[in-house]
């Protein structure tokens, strides 16, 4: 009898996502929230046209680290100090720890005021308890299990798309909103444009999805691309479906996010909003306990799935800068500086919180931060990316590059307008 030889497996692109699905999510942190709710209360439609602008550039800029990390084997911050002089590397490396540690304690007050919205009880205490509990999970379980808890949180975001689900919203005008400003160029309006475009592409999701990346060459005991070239094009094929589904998941929330607020609080004359905790409470009286619980519950959740992410990638930037032994896949024993920075960045936002730093001067610096931060790195990784010493034969060119380059030109006009704001 003939034996009949097995059929091929099925490419299933559920499986591809990963490290851009989980950065994508991390990027709709309570900062950001704060930063869409501000938009949709103030501005009504009028800024969502800003979130169909940033999708192709966010989504192609991460898929260039991920790619960078795939190839090379090495992380943004490893192959910088390789390339570039130290004091460059370095440079980076203390803005974004500054950057990060700031939006930490940003966030973790943001919770923080959310738990107390729906519980009563204190803000500082359960501060407390989300920092220490995201700082324990990072240290103490597994990473194959931590990164299918970090999948899971990403599931919380559709919290916003239900809130969007419970309003009357007027289809006709978004679809004409997203693609035409509708709005005079103010200098309110610029301001809320560059604080959107600085919340949507950030330097701390760079790092994190590469090293993730670098951290599945090791989980699968791969090989970097340019000395496994058999194996790049369904590589590709996955790091493309992974960041263009993960940035189109983060987008979409965020579109949520501020589509919700322009429906219910701008409608309702409620256009002064500081934090993501003031546009739940806002949110109760207009659109329904459902609504609010919703939108509180969906800041901690989201909030315990950024601090990770913000307190990780500054651990692998500096560990990786330093020469030091990094990776979630490691024992904290095996990698006690990697763990060290993590800690210190948790414990530093919490000191911050009782330091009575007030959270919206917190999110103020660490966007200022990440303004000098972003367009700098991104010419660095550019030029990474261009490199045939990182890239071997898949060094950046095309379309590809081409996008790079505009999405850096974009950061720097959106910082530029930032300056000469403030």
């Amino acid at each position: 009898m003939e034996k009949i030889p097995p059929q091929p497996r099925r490419f299933n692109p559920f499986t591809a996502l990963g490290p851009g699905l989980v950065t994508g999510a991390a990027d709709d942190d309570p900062s950001g929230i704060a930063t869409y709710s501000q938009a949709g209360a103030r501005f009504g439609l009028a800024m969502l046209w800003t979130l169909f602008l940033t999708y192709p550039f966010m989504a192609v800029f991460q898929l260039i680290c991920a790619q960078i990390a795939r190839i090379s084997g090495r992380g943004l911050a490893a192959n910088m100090r390789r390339s570039f002089p130290a004091w460059v590397a370095a440079s980076v490396v203390v803005l974004l720890l500054i950057a990060n540690t700031l939006n930490i304690a940003a966030d973790i007050a943001a919770m923080g005021a959310a738990a107390e919205l729906v519980t009563g009880l204190s803000r500082r205490n359960f501060a407390i308890v989300f920092a220490l509990g995201s700082l324990t999970l990072q240290i103490f379980v597994s990473y194959h299990s931590y990164v299918k808890i970090l999948k899971w949180l990403t599931l919380s975001l559709f919290a916003y798309v239900g809130v969007v689900l419970l309003v009357d919203v007027p289809w006709r005008q978004v679809v004409v909103a997203l693609v035409w400003p509708g709005l005079p160029m103010t200098g309110a309006a610029a301001t809320m444009i560059v604080a959107i475009f600085g919340t949507t592409i950030s330097p701390y999701l760079f790092f994190w999805q590469a090293a993730q990346e670098v951290e599945d060459i090791a989980a699968r005991q791969g090989r970097p691309l340019k000395h496994d070239r058999i194996s790049a094009p369904a590589e590709f094929r996955r790091l493309r479906i992974d960041t263009w589904g993960g940035m189109a998941f983060s987008n979409l929330i965020a579109l949520a996010i501020m589509l919700g607020t322009a429906v219910t609080l701008h409608n309702a004359g409620v256009t002064n909003i500081a934090t993501a905790a003031d546009a739940a409470k806002a949110l109760r009286p207009i659109a329904g306990d459902l609504a609010f619980a919703l939108f509180a519950t969906g800041i901690i959740a989201t909030g315990l799935l950024a601090i990770p992410v913000l307190a990780g990638s500054a651990a692998y930037a500096l560990s990786e800068v330093m020469g030091w032994r990094t990776g979630l896949a490691l024992k904290p024993r095996q990698a006690l500086h990697f763990y060290g920075v993590i800690s210190l960045a948790t414990l530093a936002a919490i000191g911050l919180d009782f330091a009575h730093v007030d959270p919206m001067q917190a999110l103020f610096w660490s966007a200022v931060v990440n303004g000098v931060v972003a367009v700098p790195v991104m010419v660095v990784i550019m030029l990474l990316a261009q490199r045939p010493a990182v890239m071997g034969i898949f060094a950046l060119k095309g379309w590809t590059s081409r996008f790079g380059w505009a999405a850096t030109a974009l950061m720097a006009l959106a910082s530029g307008v930032m300056f000469a704001s403030l």
